[in-house]
């Protein structure tokens, strides 16, 4: 049966049985949001995408045979307008940072409320970035580096290729740097020996260039198009 124009086509990818049936009871609580499929792994995952082409998929992290970060880099890579969010217990920064970078639309805890499920689908189906409100805190709190273990090599953070597509000036990408580790404006302002002023017009240019509408979209951004650079960790 066609799917109403109107309505947002879902596909839950959820190895716990228990679970699946919760976020199905959720998904039909809202009229704008209908179920098509449901997946116990990401191979399965990433087969019912190419087959039944949901608008978005709700995806958990830690599933057998393929896990959701390698299956959302494959369905991204097959069907880049596939919305992925990502839903799970998990907020470890390897889990968070390996989210985003493999193409995840959202990061949302498996503890949110329906209603913040719902809007968080809402949300990634208009293309807008979603992060629960306790990830967006560990971004911006994070260090300029994605701890990404699937990419091998360090990208140096003034790597001309990367910045060249956002066309960042040297002094935007400094400030960017700085947003990404939580520094406020006048912080930034203090460390770059500039005026409060200034930093809000650098801001309000990145903005622009990454196209996004707020600081939390401008860092998710930087770390998912590799803006920065990628720590090695020690303990790794």
């Amino acid at each position: 049966m066609p799917i109403e124009e109107s309505k947002i086509s879902v596909l839950i990818a959820e190895d716990q049985l228990t679970t699946r049936i919760g976020l199905t009871v959720i998904i039909e609580r809202f009229s704008d949001l209908v179920l098509v499929g449901e997946a116990e792994n990401g191979e399965i995952a990433l087969q019912q995408v190419k087959d039944l082409r949901p608008n978005v998929v709700v995806m958990d992290v830690g599933m057998p045979v393929m896990d959701g970060i390698e299956a959302t880099k494959k369905m991204k890579e097959v069907l880049p307008a596939t919305k992925v969010l990502i839903l799970t217990n998990h907020d470890h920064d390897d889990d968070v940072f390996g989210a985003l970078a493999s193409g995840a639309d959202g990061y949302c805890l498996k503890d949110a409320s329906p209603e913040n499920l719902a809007t968080a689908i809402r949300t990634v189906n208009q293309g807008a970035a979603w992060l629960d409100s306790a990830i967006a805190k560990r971004v911006l709190r994070a260090s300029t580096v994605i701890p990404d273990k699937q990419q091998s090599k360090p990208m140096p953070a003034h790597s001309g290729k990367k910045r060249d597509k956002f066309a960042l000036s040297d002094r935007e990408h400094e400030v960017l740097e700085l947003l990404v580790t939580g520094l406020s404006n006048q912080k930034m302002a203090e460390k770059l020996f500039i005026s409060n002023e200034t930093v809000k017009t650098h801001m309000r240019h990145i903005m622009e260039k990454l196209a996004v509408s707020d600081r939390t979209q401008a860092a998710v951004k930087a770390l998912r198009e590799g803006l920065l650079l990628v720590r090695q960790d020690s303990d790794s």
